[in-house]
């Protein structure tokens, strides 16, 4: 195992950090949040310098090069997205993660730990400095979940505020650290980020290929604006579906490939697993029923509005 010190002069740590900007409307939260996210992310760096390479990339489709700030390496564009490997009632072009980490670690040869975190997750200035002193403590990934702050903050001049804020400490998983070494043994499927269970893939992919990883559940070295969660729309259960299926696919193949030692995370996905699957399957059907009838009620729908305008039309000219 190779130990790095941010003060040796043999070895400066290298890392990569990639995020997945996007082009959004003003009432989308990520208006707010994605501006917060580079300005901390170059303030980290900034702090960073002299004891730790940071260099950070974006992923991004081409309609939205235009928001990646200056700073940041910009990796190929996407290509494809979810709406290429499954049908969804409400079409959102979401990216796969195997996409942007595939683009992470071929832009990063010479780094020696990738990073990954959710657009709207912003850091606090010494984010990278702490990672490092996990680094040099043998972890060969960790998890650091976020502080939710308050929704009154609205742009880059509160981030001071921000910094200040403790906020409240949150389960979900959305900051992911690992040795660039460890990635080609992923196994990520076709999960979507923006979507529910794409954090708890990615923790277990990080768990199940360390020798030595964490979970930091009560550092303030992340944060996200508001408490409210966006996976919640029940509008875009499919994709929660989606992701659940290729979280089962995964698991399920680690667990037959792997024969992982027991570890209380992964057993407990495990169980999870295959008790929702029955349930996850009859809302699956009963979304497909209920699509089907929309379709037809809007076919039938057409159909009276196209007969009432002949209708109208002949006696008009009668």
């Amino acid at each position: 195992m190779t130990l790095y010190s941010a003060q040796s002069p043999e070895k400066v740590l290298n890392l990569a950090h990639i995020i997945n900007p996007v082009v959004v409307p003003e009432s989308s939260d990520l208006f707010v949040a994605q501006p917060i996210t580079f300005q901390t992310m170059k303030n980290a760096q900034t702090h960073a310098k002299g004891k730790v390479n940071v260099t950070l990339y974006s992923a991004q489709y081409p309609e939205d090069e235009s928001i990646i700030p200056d700073g940041f390496v910009k990796t190929p564009n996407l290509e494809t997205s979810v709406l290429d490997v499954g049908k969804f009632l409400v079409p959102r072009k979401l990216p796969l993660i195997k996409d942007i980490l595939d683009r992470l670690y071929e832009a990063s040869p010479n780094a020696d730990y990738l990073i990954y975190t959710n657009v709207d997750i912003a850091l606090q200035p010494h984010f990278y400095t702490e990672v490092t002193k996990f680094i040099e403590q043998g972890y060969d990934s960790f998890v650091i979940n976020r502080r939710a702050i308050s929704d009154s903050y609205k742009s880059v001049a509160d981030i001071p505020l921000m910094y200040a804020e403790k906020g409240q400490g949150h389960p979900g998983h959305d900051c992911f650290v690992f040795k660039r070494s460890l990635y080609p043994k992923f196994n990520l499927g076709l999960l979507c980020i923006g979507a529910v269970w794409v954090g708890r893939c990615f923790y277990v992919n990080c768990l199940l290929n360390s020798d030595k990883f964490a979970e930091f559940k009560d550092l303030y070295l992340t944060f996200h604006i508001g408490y409210e969660s966006r996976w919640r729309n029940s509008k875009l259960n499919d994709y929660r579906f989606h992701n659940f299926q290729e979280m089962s696919k995964i698991i399920r193949k680690y667990k037959e490939n792997q024969q992982p030692p027991y570890d209380p995370f992964f057993e407990e996905t495990l169980a999870f697993i295959d008790k929702r699957e029955k349930v996850e399957l009859k809302l699956a059907a009963k979304r497909e029923k209920d699509q089907k009838w929309y379709n037809r009620f809007i076919r039938k729908l057409k159909g009276l509005v196209k007969d009432w305008v002949s209708t109208l039309l002949k006696n008009r000219n009668g």
